[in-house]
């Protein structure tokens, strides 16, 4: 069997639409998320299932969750907002959120979109008169945030025939071929890459890295996560076990990063890497090489160069194409994805991605101990009414901490 070197899984756009304001609307896949300071969880974009279809949500709004509380909250958005897409990246960086590139049902985008998330108003622009040359239209591809500079890898996208015969085979392979018609024909090539391209949006310039070093393989629908000045990548390859590299982005020079442990997570894609405490990488689930969906979780100590899986109350939950973000005392927040995802394939390509069960809930799992003050605030949030006629005695400020962790106890439906 020919292995592709990633399973890209895109909806069919037919019948795209929103779907009402309610918890069903939560339910999404291959959106992105991110934690601001005050333990906000903030999830724009993706898709979900609806009436045999695959529906894609809508550009123009974004959805809030207060961890503390466990309540939802939708806020609007307006400007240029960006088409309804699967496969972006969405990075975001001192208070504002990129959305870059993905697949539109028609084509491939290298479009570059950011909203300010500190104003009043949330209103999307349309990123027109950067400098330097705009990379290549892709999907699922992923980004670092280092400093103030958003730093892409990766990815499935496209170049002229004439692009693809000048780079080494060894970067850039090739899956597919088509005629594009712009003036002269051009013949194009569809296929992984493992491109790093920069993006500075203090001086709004792109620009490409000299790279030095053994790259990976070209990829997409792998993980990344930012330890100190280094970028880290793994998996996203048919491979039996988890490989990781690491990028000095300061340098640029890759890594390939060999465990010094036996014990190392077996192969997978569309999964998700975060990195908690000082050095660790935490990876949760994913789709494993034989198309099973994963539910383990691991962490890498990227000092000792050791793997260990990780014990969670979440085995029964397993996820694709979900978010991880570090939530408070180290916890990873895991939100949405697809608990079941099949795909069929023959001896040359995938065949179909059929409909998923896409989930709207978000799992907390625990890295290491909580301080005295995290569990004495949940112990009372989860016995309320053992408490009641006690609370009024705290101070404010103490009060307020509890009474937000009693309305997250109270609402199971959503946070788990």
């Amino acid at each position: 069997m020919r292995r592709a070197a990633g399973r890209s899984c895109r909806p069919t756009f037919s019948g795209m639409a929103s779907v009402q304001a309610s918890t069903r609307q939560l339910e999404r896949s291959t959106h992105t998320a991110f934690i601001d300071g005050d333990n906000t969880l903030f999830v724009w974009g993706g898709f979900q299932a609806g009436g045999g279809v695959d529906i894609v949500l809508p550009s123009d709004e974004i959805w809030l969750c207060d961890l503390d509380r466990g309540t939802w909250q939708r806020r609007e958005m307006a400007g240029e907002t960006p088409p309804l897409l699967v496969g972006f990246c969405g990075s975001y960086v001192k208070g504002s959120l990129y959305v870059f590139a993905g697949y539109d049902g028609q084509t491939y985008s290298n479009q570059l979109f950011s909203v300010d998330l500190t104003q009043h108003c949330y209103m999307w622009k349309k990123v027109l008169a950067a400098k330097g040359t705009t990379p290549s239209p892709r999907s699922n591809h992923t980004c670092w945030v280092y400093g103030d500079r958003l730093v892409y890898f990766g990815g499935y996208g496209c170049k002229t025939l004439r692009e693809a015969r000048n780079m080494e085979s060894s970067n850039f392979i090739i899956r597919e071929m088509t005629w594009l018609t712009i003036g002269d024909a051009v013949l194009r090539c569809w296929g992984w890459h493992n491109e790093v391209d920069v993006y500075d949006p203090l001086s709004s310039t792109w620009s490409v890295p000299e790279m030095k070093g053994t790259p990976p393989l070209p990829r997409d629908c792998h993980a990344s996560a930012v330890v100190s000045n280094k970028g880290y990548i793994c998996g996203g390859r048919e491979s039996g076990e988890l490989d990781i590299y690491c990028l000095d982005l300061d340098v640029w020079n890759w890594t390939q990063i060999e465990a010094l442990s036996s014990l190392a997570p077996p192969g997978r894609s569309m999964h998700t890497m975060t990195l908690n405490a000082d050095q660790n990488l935490f990876v949760f689930g994913g789709l494993a090489v034989d198309g099973e969906t994963l539910s383990d979780a691991w962490q890498f100590d990227t000092l000792a160069r050791e793997w260990r899986e990780i014990t969670h109350p979440h085995r029964d939950k397993p996820r694709v194409c979900h978010t991880a973000c570090l939530g408070s005392d180290n916890d990873v927040v895991v939100f949405g994805g697809s608990s079941k995802l099949s795909i069929a394939m023959d001896s040359i390509t995938v065949l179909r991605c059929p409909s998923q069960t896409h989930n709207g809930d978000v799992l907390i799992i625990q890295t290491e101990p909580y301080p005295l003050s995290r569990l004495c605030e949940d112990f009372l949030g989860s016995n309320a009414k053992v408490f009641s006629q006690h609370l009024d005695r705290l101070p404010a400020t103490l009060r307020a901490k509890i009474n937000k962790r009693i309305s997250f106890f109270s609402k199971s439906l959503v946070v788990t």
